[in-house]
């Protein structure tokens, strides 16, 4: 039936499986493939680099309720009381019980150093690192990094042991062969192979997403354990699964190798992470914000706010920039910018590309250091479809108070009707609206003229305070 289908007869079908055949068993299709990359087996390669892959086992000490009930079933408690059962069958409020975890890492320097997930250590008060060999060494934190999801730890080691060659994530290609190894369930030294499914992949996991999509079965237990390219080398740190059975459905990820280099040498030189801070507050260029801000392009990242006194503010940087290139590495997605930010050496000046008012700016910024209590934001604009459908007041004090708005200029959002445009545009009460079509809004009056200013305009585009951010929106009149 499908020789039929696609015009072929049943004679020229034959034939093309026979020369098919011939050449497989001839060895030319063999070769064929090799050429292409495939592997014949990943035999070798596990055996030459298993060893680097090791178990971590942790402990710690949680607080819980342990109850020991002879009987099961509400009758017996609502016969004998909830006290009685307290004070003859054991129930233990507070009792302190160990906990146990199980995940993997990679040796990453032959006198011990040993890289892992941040969350496989974290609160750990005993860590046991495991070799496929069965040799069992206590291991101590060097540092953690939550950011990132990277921890350092350390064995003490009589002599050098195999370390792992690390490789360059930035080389990897979709397609490309990898293996992952690791402690899948407890399991033990497990290897998997598959490909690198997708890069540079966000999966709201921190401000750094960056991750490594493989369809190489990665599993509980895989946590902090090595992915390898070909050569042997590793590219990645297995870190996370989309599962809905908590299995393998796969789709797995991992941080880039390259990425995990330079947190590993902050950690293990300072025992924490010191990353660069611009100050600035950014948003994704919709198609809808291209438009309205005349750009050519959706790359970049929109400035929706300027922290006051940040590197940013100094550096000339303003609201409705978009940033192009940052330290002459082009930003062509926001999410990217957070990464290329942290990665720059505190006190360095940069030279910031960015489109202000259809125009080219280059400004010198100097970056700052991230504090731990600093948030990097980056806030995504929401999905914006249509257009109005909202109620507005004056900002009272008494208002401006009661929404922590104190100081603030604008009309506050009264009411948003579900469905309509300024609802689909992700307006709602309480937002102050600061900015209509570039010009400041301070008062009713300002927010009644340039509406009707902008009553023949398709699309408005507004500058909304939110939760103590700023950011922009546009609100597209409805159809009809």
């Amino acid at each position: 039936m499908k020789s039929q289908r696609f015009g072929l007869s049943k004679r020229v079908c034959i034939s093309l499986a026979l020369a098919v055949t011939l050449l497989l068993g001839s060895g030319v299709g063999q070769n064929a493939l090799a050429k292409r990359g495939v592997p014949d087996s990943f035999a070798e390669l596990a055996d030459k680099q298993g060893h680097v892959a090791v178990n971590v086992s942790t402990t710690k000490v949680v607080k819980g309720v342990r109850r020991f009930f002879p009987f099961q079933g509400r009758e017996f408690r609502d016969f004998f009381g909830d006290e009685f059962f307290r004070r003859f069958f054991g129930e233990r409020p507070e009792e302190q019980m160990k906990q146990t975890s199980l995940g993997s890492g990679v040796v990453v320097s032959e006198d011990g150093y040993i890289l892992t997930n941040n969350h496989v250590v974290a609160d750990a008060e005993e860590i046991l690192v495991i070799f496929s060999n069965k040799e069992k060494y206590e291991a101590k934190i060097i540092g953690r990094d939550p950011k990132t999801d990277l921890a350092l730890i350390k064995i003490t080691v009589e002599k050098p042991i195999p370390a792992a060659r690390l490789g360059d994530s930035d080389k990897l290609r979709v397609g490309d062969w990898v293996v992952a190894i690791g402690n899948p369930f407890g399991l033990g030294s497990t290897v998997t192979a598959g490909i690198v499914s997708a890069k540079g992949r966000i999966i709201g996991a921190g401000p750094y997403d960056n991750f490594i999509q493989t369809d190489a079965s990665i599993n509980p237990g895989n946590s902090g354990g090595p992915l390898f390219n070909l050569d042997g080398e590793v590219v990645g740190i297995n870190t996370a699964i989309f599962t809905q059975s908590g299995g393998n459905v796969g789709i797995g990820f991992a941080i880039p190798i390259n990425m995990a280099k330079s947190v590993m040498s902050q950690l293990k030189d300072k025992g924490k992470v010191t990353r660069g801070w611009l100050g600035v507050v950014i948003q994704m260029i919709t198609p809808e914000i291209k438009e309205k801000f005349g750009l050519e392009t959706t790359e970049g990242a929109l400035i929706g706010e300027v922290t006051k006194g940040s590197p940013a503010e100094k550096g000339g940087l303003k609201r409705g920039d978009v940033i192009m290139s940052f330290a002459g590495e082009k930003v062509r997605e926001m999410s990217s910018l957070p990464s290329m930010v942290a990665a720059t050496p505190v006190g360095k000046e940069v030279e910031i590309v960015v489109i202000r008012k259809g125009k080219e700016t280059r400004l010198t910024v100097k970056v700052g250091e991230l504090k731990e209590e600093t948030k990097v934001a980056a806030a995504a604009i929401p999905d914006i479809e249509e257009s109005f459908g909202l109620s507005v007041q004056e900002l009272t004090p008494e208002l401006a108070e009661s929404l922590s708005l104190r100081g603030e200029k604008g009309v506050v959002v009264s009411g948003v009707t579900s469905g309509s445009p300024a609802s689909e545009a992700g307006l709602l009460r309480g937002d102050l609206i600061q900015e209509i079509e570039n010009e400041p809004v301070e008062n009713m009056d300002d927010y009644k003229r340039i509406m009707r200013e902008s009553a023949s305009k398709k699309q408005i585009l507004m500058v909304i305070r939110h939760r103590g951010h700023t950011r922009y929106v546009v609100l597209k009149k409805e159809k009809g």
